[in-house]
């Protein structure tokens, strides 16, 4: 990949405590490495703690909290997966209606694993291609979504993948998807 590629770009990683950190830590290495300005948004500002091999795993900087931020502040989302971690985003009007933002503006918005279980919320899947953890198919599905069992699945700027084992894949359509901007 190469350096600078997303200079000038700005990015949205949206978290809370329990976000599986491989899904956090990868994604955010790879935005920084190429470039682009990423801030961690979260429901509070402050420390978060991720998810690390089926115990607690080292704490991140969320410098904005979900209440102060709009979409168009970025140009594009991320989305870590981890099972509490969407499960809590979900449950905040705030972070769905920010979510709900990049897809209906067709900002790139880039979510692995349970990751996706946030955008349910939105209603905007109806039709949309994406993956996920294998265990919230059925909910993707009953919101309308087409589901693939592949690595990485890209819909028009949404880039969606299953696991941490899939992150380098997701990660280089990540960057890609950022490249080419706002999708119609």
């Amino acid at each position: 990949m190469m350096e600078n590629t997303l200079h000038g770009k700005k990015v949205a990683i949206l978290a809370t405590h329990g976000f599986e950190q491989s899904e956090l830590q990868q994604p955010l290495e790879t935005l920084v490495k190429a470039g682009a300005t990423v801030e961690i948004v979260s429901l509070k500002k402050g420390k978060i703690k991720g998810w690390k091999d089926k115990n607690w795993g080292d704490e991140f900087e969320a410098t904005k909290s979900i209440d102060e931020v709009k979409s168009t502040l970025y140009d594009a989302l991320v989305l870590p997966g981890g099972v509490m971690n969407p499960d809590a985003l979900r449950m905040n009007e705030d972070a769905v209606n920010f979510v709900a933002d990049f897809l209906e503006e067709g900002k790139p918005l880039a979510a692995i694993c349970h990751g996706p279980w946030t955008m349910i919320e939105t209603g905007l899947l109806k039709d949309r291609r994406l993956t996920s953890y294998p265990s919230i198919r059925t909910d993707l599905e009953n919101a309308g979504a087409i589901w693939e069992d592949e690595e990485v699945v890209v819909d028009n700027g949404l880039v969606t993948s299953r696991s941490p084992k899939d992150l380098p894949a997701f990660c280089r359509k990540m960057v890609e998807e950022i490249m080419e901007g706002v999708h119609d």
